[in-house]
């Protein structure tokens, strides 16, 4: 999902907001200030403070009948038809809901005209907010902007007429990069030069001879290279819940998401790191004082370290954490590494490792070392559940199913802290992580972070 589609439906919450407003002052305008007074008399009127207060409770309760109704759905930017019929669907169901509160609650106000050219007014306003909005994006895609970078594979009429229709509407928001007839060793090699520069975003299959062996190994290759992928409809029997259905040039394609974090997901869970990471770091100030404290006493060095760590699609980042190592402990590790006591994947630990410092030993016990974490999260390196985050020299080393642990940002805690810490070997890491990333749910999240104080207390394993 592309983080311009986020933004932009995002966006629409607060200009629909608006726009209801502004339809509920200009209809107390046209009531009560204009000529219609005189050709109708009011029979109610209203204090336009009082009708102010209303509006904005009217406009708070209509925006969950909007989500509801699918008009914040984080998909390609729908055509306008599609777009005003959603509108006037949701606004019918608010002004039934009005009617119905009207209907129990008499007094709230008595003025039909209102109540009806509200509705009309919503309409018009709420449709407009998103033809704006969406010109707005659709100018973006002109220049570039927010486009999909796509490699289509395929030959036959189907490649060729989805290949044109998007060359044809620069407004869709695509952008054909390559087109590789056959899927091969050399098409796949030139594929991952592509991804290596990150050149492209998405893959779309839109061959229907394909053998089903080969699809599934470019859909293995698509999720190690941080790419979505998309296929025509008659191509493969998807069996997953993570699938979106579009309709390209005429032909429907049909999208596998890598995680159900893909799209609303993400603003849910990134508003979950934001918030959670402000509380966090407020609660903290205590621990932190006292903390750097012990660490400029204990040794040399600063309070702080800023590791190298490697993020979401393969990107790096520095993570902060109260230093517990001595000096000059990373060029140490390589002379340690006949030392590792962790099996099975690229991970190093070593129980009585002689780099850690006194206070070092006591903050990774307890894992107050990692509580600078939260900086990372609310700049947004990290997430508050997610995958461990590992080191560049660790990640080279993944094997290829493993590469899809870098498909979302990794975690201060997640499934492999709460399931037996460091205990864990890599391989049984990696796979409550990947469950993570496909089975993600909000209080999934909840549940972990609930979880997470009572496993560092008991002070497991940690290491």
């Amino acid at each position: 999902m592309k983080q311009s589609e986020l933004i932009f439906s995002f966006i629409l919450i607060p200009v629909d907001y608006i726009m209801l407003i502004t339809t509920g002052l200009v209809v107390y305008f046209v009531r009560y200030k204009t000529f219609l007074t005189q050709i109708r008399p009011p029979i109610f009127e209203i204090a336009l403070g009082e009708y102010i207060q209303i509006v904005l409770f009217v406009a708070i309760i209509w925006l969950p009948i909007f989500a509801f109704a699918g008009m914040y759905s984080i998909q390609r930017p729908r055509r306008l038809t599609n777009e005003f019929t959603k509108t006037f669907l949701a606004c019918s169901t608010g002004l039934i809901a009005i009617v119905f509160f009207i209907f129990f609650r008499h007094e709230l106000f008595g003025s039909r005209f209102i109540v009806l050219f509200g509705w009309l007014g919503a309409i018009t306003f709420v449709f407009l907010g998103r033809v704006i909005v969406r010109l707005i994006q659709r100018s973006m895609f002109k220049k570039g902007i927010g486009v999909w970078r796509v490699v289509v594979f395929g030959e036959g009429k189907n490649t060729y007429h989805l290949i044109q229709s998007l060359k044809d509407d620069i407004q869709a928001g695509y952008a054909i990069i390559r087109h590789f007839r056959k899927l091969d060793n050399a098409s796949l090699g030139s594929l991952t030069n592509i991804s290596k520069h990150n050149q492209a975003d998405m893959v779309i299959y839109a061959d229907s001879n394909q053998r089903r062996e080969g699809l599934a190994n470019l859909l293995r290759f698509c999720h190690e290279h941080h790419l979505d992928f998309s296929y025509a409809a008659d191509v493969l029997e998807a069996k997953t819940s993570n699938v979106e259905i579009t309709n390209l040039g005429g032909t429907p394609i049909v999208q596998i998401k890598r995680t159900p974090l893909d799209g609303w997901g993400r603003i849910v869970k990134r508003a979950l790191d934001f918030f959670g990471s402000i509380i966090a770091l407020l609660f903290f100030i205590p621990i932190y004082i006292i903390v750097g404290l012990a660490i400029k006493i204990d040794s040399k060095g600063p309070v702080f370290v800023k590791l190298d760590r490697v993020g979401s699609s393969g990107k790096k980042f520095k993570m902060y954490k109260f230093r517990s190592m001595v000096l000059g402990a990373h060029t140490m590790k390589k002379q340690l590494s006949l030392f590792n006591e962790r099996e099975g994947g690229p991970l190093f630990k070593m129980q009585n490792d002689p780099r850690i410092t006194r206070v070092g030993r006591f903050i990774r016990k307890l894992s107050i070392d990692e509580l600078p974490n939260f900086i990372n999260s609310l700049k947004g390196d990290l997430s508050l559940v997610g995958p461990r985050a590992h080191e560049p020299e660790e990640v080279v080393k993944y094997e290829n199913y493993q590469k899809r642990l870098l498909n979302i940002k990794p975690g201060i805690t997640g499934m492999a802290q709460i399931s037996g810490r460091s205990n864990l070997d890599f391989n049984e890491e990696t796979n409550l992580d990947l469950f993570y990333i496909e089975n993600w749910s909000f209080w999934m999240d909840i549940k972990i972070l609930l979880k997470t104080p009572w496993i560092v207390i008991k002070g497991k394993d940690a290491v």
